[in-house]
């Protein structure tokens, strides 16, 4: 569909009663995608032939860029008209991306109502559930009869209805009712009769991933928001709960590869923007690193007397840091969806001990076959790399388990603490403990 639209965009003239009949067979999130592809005219031009009831909710789905180039071409009546358009958390987004010009020239546009909305909306902190919720919603009284709910709903015209949350007349939040429980009450029933009155509902300064999770956990289309006195002011759509969702998640696997978080696209990023986001954790790492340079510059005589030490360190280090690295993605991922907490420490080390006496002992035993077949003679040196390989491997996991824990006890990112720290430290311990147990079995050392 997409290469239909853009062959008739590219012939001149343009054939709009074509065009139009073509758009009007699509979805507006593929519509949306169309304009990535288009010159800075072209996307004029194509944003001009949309129909006018439908160029809002397209508007949400382009990209910012774009956005721009949009409204700048548009008279302040148009961007009015558009920009009032949208949900008030699309519109917040789009105005968080714009610059100021432009931003000045939106918030002119609007009305007095969406103005107050978005300025609301916007001084909420960023990552908060108040910065994403919407204030389009549907409202009724708990002591309306059936007649007067559907009034008020024909009345309000709420798009994608189909949860209408009820309040008492102070505005506070009692109770949900769906359009499927309207429709089959009966006619003598009050909305307050047939209403689930059991909310689950989030505050606003509530962490939006936190809001996220009771979406999974309560398989909610939307949650609504209330403020610290039960008022309610906003909801939260459960496509806001899956943006919410790859955010965080790609954030996480950012920092876990020791980059910096970013908003824009791997294209939309130049090079110098990229090498940024990844000199300064490399630079700590790098600096990090000189602990086993020194370990290792500590053990020159060591490795002078017995050379066969020597080409087991990077099998030991690469070891260390692959246990370490497994526990804490693993425990950092059941954090983020709530399966254990900082009170469950004692039982998560406990199981990953277990785990890694385990994994330790199946890693040893193939690990000293391996050496008996090449030098059946270094039994001794064998004994030493194995003990070495179970104790890495034990303290590792241990690493890769309490400290993310403990980052989260501390209000800390435990992503931080997971592939780039974890890993230096493991190979720092594995170091430590090889010579160790090197100068306490090997008659050579002593």
């Amino acid at each position: 569909m997409n290469e239909n639209i853009l062959e008739i965009i590219n012939t001149h003239p343009i054939n709009a009663g074509q065009l139009r009949k073509e758009l009007s067979n699509m979805n507006m999130v593929d519509i949306g995608e169309i304009f990535e592809d288009l010159t800075k005219e072209q996307t004029i031009q194509l944003f001009r032939l949309l129909p006018k009831d439908i160029a809002a909710n397209v508007f949400a789905y382009i990209e910012s860029e774009k956005q721009q180039i949009i409204v700048e071409a548009l008279t302040d009546n148009e961007v009015g008209k558009i920009v009032g358009g949208l949900f008030a958390d699309d519109a917040v987004d789009f105005i968080e991306e714009m610059p100021a010009n432009v931003v000045n020239r939106v918030l002119k546009s609007v009305t007095a109502e969406k103005r107050a909305t978005i300025n609301r909306l916007l001084q909420y902190p960023d990552d908060s559930v108040g910065s994403i919720m919407t204030t389009e919603y549907m409202t009724l009284r708990e002591d309306f009869n059936l007649i007067e709910a559907f009034a008020e709903i024909r009345n309000k015209k709420i798009k994608g209805l189909h949860t209408c949350y009820v309040l008492r007349r102070d505005k506070l939040l009692v109770g949900t009712v769906s359009l499927k429980m309207l429709l089959l009450a009966k006619e003598h029933e009050r909305v307050g009769d047939i209403m689930h009155p059991n909310v689950i509902s989030a505050r606003t300064l509530d962490d939006q991933e936190n809001a996220a999770r009771l979406f999974r956990k309560y398989d909610l289309l939307s949650l609504p928001v209330v403020d610290k006195e039960g008022r309610m002011v906003g909801i939260i759509t459960v496509d806001d709960a899956v943006e919410i969702v790859e955010e965080e998640t790609t954030e996480d696997f950012e920092k876990m590869a020791a980059i910096l978080p970013s908003e824009d696209p791997y294209l939309k990023t130049g090079v110098f923007g990229h090498a940024f986001r990844r000199v300064g954790w490399l630079l700590i790492l790098m600096l990090a690193a000189i602990l086993t340079e020194l370990i290792i510059s500590g053990v020159e005589d060591v490795l002078a007397i017995l050379p066969a030490l020597s080409p087991f360190i990077p099998m030991l280090m690469g070891t260390a840091g692959n246990a370490g690295s497994q526990t804490s993605t693993l425990i950092i991922r059941s954090m983020a969806l709530d399966e254990i907490h900082f009170s469950d420490i004692l039982k998560v080390w406990w199981s990953e001990i277990r785990v890694a006496v385990l994994c330790g002992l199946a890693l040893g035993v193939v690990n000293a076959v391996r050496v008996l077949v090449f030098n059946p003679d270094q039994a001794l040196l064998t004994l030493v790399v194995t003990l070495t390989l179970l104790a890495v491997v034990l303290l590792s996991k241990s690493l890769g388990c309490l400290l993310p824990m403990i980052a989260k006890r501390l209000k800390l990112d435990p992503a931080v603490l997971a592939m780039p720290i974890i890993k230096t430290l493991a190979d720092v311990v594995a170091l430590l403990l090889y010579f160790a147990i090197a100068a306490a079995l090997l008659p050579e050392l002593r």
